[in-house]
């Protein structure tokens, strides 16, 4: 283990969290902005419709594609001639902010700045349905202090970690080598073995939200032995011990 130039992190239950997710309420949210809805379309029938067709196209992900979620307001709008004030790209970002605001995992603040302290990169990678615009928005209205270089996607680019092809269009932005980037995340499978198998120095982070909200990869994460080295930690706290040790090493 050598202190990393940069490190890279998952989205979800890492540094921020989905919280009280209601997909209703956010296409509640964007109702008033409808202008024409010929076939006088319900909230409520436009939620179950969208649900449904995410539903017919989830084994996609569970094969490693990634289904883009601005695919799924066109064809859930566009089945019933649904026509909005705004474009849809703001209409993703209203649906998810109402759908579920979003927390930050506890620590994360703090270790954002200690590594903008310590002079080591951040960058995101996520295996998420929501554009990399809509969760930028998110990151900086939730973290504004950040200092990420890039935040990347699986639904902009179509695969899904542990799929390398995101580790590698990272480090390509990143302009480093994998030894010298961390990657850190709460899926043994998707963060643990994929930054492995990228070069990357893996961190398990499995932390706990607020009531006691766990990752939903925990029992998951328990299946799977890893023959090779990686950091398992439960607080952000334990990272910067980590990093502060390395430094005194060094």
């Amino acid at each position: 283990m050598q202190k990393p130039e940069m490190i890279l992190f998952d989205y979800g239950f890492t540094l921020l969290r989905e919280s009280d997710m209601d997909f209703l309420r956010g296409e509640e949210a964007v109702y008033p902005l409808i202008v024409e809805n010929p076939k006088g379309k319900t909230a409520k029938e436009l939620c179950d419709f969208g649900l449904e067709l995410f539903r017919q196209l989830r084994d996609c992900r569970h094969m490693g594609f990634e289904i883009n979620e601005m695919q799924i307001l066109r064809c859930k709008y566009d089945t019933f001639g649904i026509r909005f004030s705004v474009p849809l790209p703001q209409v993703e970002r209203i649906l998810w902010e109402n759908a579920s605001p979003g927390v930050c995992m506890p620590g994360t603040r703090e270790l954002l700045a200690y590594l903008h302290r310590q002079g080591i990169r951040t960058g995101v990678i996520s295996n998420l349905g929501w554009t990399g615009d809509a969760l930028r928005e998110r990151i900086d209205r939730l973290l504004p202090e950040n200092h990420f270089e890039f935040v990347l996607v699986s639904s902009d680019y179509a695969f899904r970690k542990p799929h390398p092809v995101m580790f590698r269009i990272a480090l390509e932005k990143a302009g480093l080598s994998p030894e010298k980037v961390w990657f850190c995340g709460d899926s043994m499978a998707a963060d643990v073995c994929g930054a492995h198998d990228a070069g990357m120095f893996p961190v398990l982070y499995e932390g706990v939200g607020e009531n006691g909200a766990r990752s939903p990869y925990l029992e998951k994460n328990k299946q799977i032995k890893a023959d090779f080295e990686y950091l398992h930690i439960h607080h952000w706290q334990e990272m910067m011990e980590t990093l502060e040790k390395l430094t005194g090493d060094a």
